[in-house]
């Protein structure tokens, strides 16, 4: 039944992609509105008068736009890729390919800024793209999914894989 805690937590198929589009979306829009909005003003200068700008000044804030869209762009990079080879977890600057195997058990507790998984050396690691900012409850369908996937395909057992 689709409306049933089972078949929420009924794993889904494969390839499944998990990342927060909402906060991507925001992040993306104000960067390219930024890159926008100081590349016009760049050009829009005056090249003459009492004070003139000059090919520098407008480079400089072009590659402002340039640069803060860039940063933007990295901050709206997270998500995490499940397959039938096991889960791939891009975060700000790392990306890591774990094993179903490898993975113990997903959690996302109140208060939590994204989910952890806990995996079988006895680490965790945070998979931002699964996080509460975005939707609280788009955030909670995706760890419980994920879970679902990792109780069927990983061992689920620590110390295994």
């Amino acid at each position: 039944m689709p409306g049933s805690p089972d078949a929420a937590a009924a794993p889904p198929e494969l390839p499944v992609t998990f990342r927060p589009v909402r906060t991507r979306v925001v992040l993306l829009a104000v960067g390219a509105g930024l890159l926008t909005v100081l590349t016009v003003v760049a050009l829009m200068m005056p090249s003459d008068g009492a004070q003139p700008w000059g090919p520098g000044d407008r480079a400089t804030m072009i590659i402002t736009g340039v640069l803060v869209f860039a940063l933007l762009a990295v901050l709206s990079r997270p998500k995490v890729v499940a397959d039938d080879t096991g889960v791939t977890v891009v975060n700000l600057v790392v990306r890591r390919h774990l094993e179903w195997a490898e993975i113990v058990r997903i959690n996302l507790r109140t208060g939590d800024p994204w989910a952890y998984l806990d995996l079988t050396d006895g680490t965790s690691l945070a998979a931002m793209g699964i996080q509460p900012g975005g939707g609280r409850d788009q955030a909670i369908r995706a760890a419980r999914r994920l879970r679902a996937l990792a109780e069927a395909r990983g061992s689920g057992q620590p110390g295994t894989g």
